[in-house]
């Protein structure tokens, strides 16, 4: 059954928000995650491949902060795509640092899966209808602005590439 829409503009909020904010982001990435899975890839996957494209070669450190994720949980990330050849930990500049890099084999699995995630977009703004996807997109950053001023900057970043 389909709930109606209601009106945003004096709607009292009910239930709890981060419960629906979880069950949207379950609903969401099960989308994306069976469109990449075509492409042998993870959601998180891409997302990395798609950051060290954009910004390699670069200092994990770095990356890490481009995606908002602590150092370990890069790290963890990492270890599938270094296995499969898809990105490579170069020295950095003064010997003791690395510098994380899209392989040749990397850039073709990532264009593959771009495709897919291109594919998993145009389903969900479909299902949502484009002036809902936008209203969707500009409540998200307005209130990643509001609650971390920090995590906003890098989604306007990788909005930008």
């Amino acid at each position: 059954m389909t709930r109606a829409p209601t009106s945003t503009a004096s709607a009292t909020p009910r239930g709890c928000t981060s419960f629906k904010l979880r069950q949207l982001t379950r609903c969401v990435a099960s989308r994306y995650d069976a469109e990449l899975a075509a492409a042998g890839l993870k959601t998180t996957q891409y997302s990395l491949l798609s950051h060290a494209q954009a910004l390699g070669p670069v200092a994990p450190g770095e990356l890490a902060r481009a995606m908002t994720m602590d150092a370990s949980t890069l790290t963890r990330n990492l270890k599938p795509l270094l296995a499969a050849g898809w990105v490579t930990l170069q020295p950095g500049p003064d010997g003791r640092s690395r510098r994380v890099e899209l392989t040749a084999a990397g850039r073709v699995k990532r264009a593959e899966a771009q495709r897919r995630w291109r594919a998993a977009q145009e389903g969900l703004q479909a299902a949502l209808g484009q002036a809902r996807t936008a209203a969707l997109h500009a409540m998200l950053d307005d209130a990643l602005a509001r609650l971390d001023p920090a995590a906003s900057a890098a989604s306007e970043a990788a909005d930008a590439r």
